[in-house]
């Protein structure tokens, strides 16, 4: 198998510990709850840094994870990262085009039972490319190879793109960024997963001061919204 290595850069410990309190409660989301996406709202919520030290920690604890790059327009892993293998990398958008198959765009990383599936090009309208049959093939086929599938996705607010994806997974995370994403945003969003039948698995309060006043308003805002629409189950917390 390809290797790619990549180079993730350590959180501080508040926040790793509370990545791992999310990767913890994953585990307790049943054994068939193997495709998980995580979203955002609106872009800059801090979704893929969730999904990359999400599925850091699922590997490192023993579980084999491939995570899989679907933010075919906008992608940031591949530069954040510093994404390094010899030769050119062939992704995810190769796959949905026809031009290599499964064995060609799941790689091994250096991280310890951890898989990625790049994106190798940005595409201006991928939506015709997610909506094709491939799509849902690659996702089924990974859910069969490895523990947990993790999945970074685009935004639910900007393109159908997220929606479409959350469509065809087990559950979702939403990633909310403290200060910024309204109750509006968060509303609709909750009610697009709902529409594709995507449970949501909880939620990730990004960016804020657990100490802080603003906190404890903020926090209660959402808690208190997420509970009336989801019927009393738990919400997530997590710094950058």
């Amino acid at each position: 198998m390809k290797q790619i290595t990549m180079n993730i850069r350590e959180l501080p410990y508040a926040v790793e510990e509370a990545m791992n309190r999310l990767r913890v409660n994953i585990k307790f989301c049943g054994k068939n709850t193997k495709k998980i996406l995580i979203i955002s709202s609106v872009p800059n919520e801090g979704k893929s840094t969730v999904s990359v030290h999400l599925w850091k920690m699922l590997a490192e604890a023993g579980f084999p994870s491939v995570l899989v790059d679907l933010d075919l327009r906008k992608s940031v892993l591949k530069e954040r990262l510093e994404f390094q293998h010899k030769g050119e990398i062939t992704g995810l958008d190769y796959y949905l085009s026809g031009l290599s198959e499964y064995q060609d765009v799941v790689y091994e990383t250096n991280i310890s039972n951890g898989y990625v599936v790049p994106v190798s090009n940005l595409l201006e309208n991928p939506s015709a490319l997610l909506e094709d049959p491939r799509m849902g093939e690659l996702l089924n086929r990974l859910e069969e190879d490895y523990r947990y599938v993790i999945i970074d996705s685009p935004p639910l607010d900007s393109v159908a793109d997220g929606a479409l994806i959350a469509s065809l997974c087990d559950g979702a995370i939403l990633v909310v960024r403290s200060g910024m994403t309204s109750k509006r945003l968060v509303r609709q969003s909750l009610q697009q997963l709902d529409r594709v039948h995507c449970r949501l698995l909880g939620m990730v309060l990004n960016r804020v001061e657990t100490k802080s006043r603003a906190y404890q308003k903020y926090y209660g805002k959402y808690g208190s919204y997420y509970n009336d629409y989801y019927g009393g189950k738990t919400a997530e917390k997590a710094g950058k």
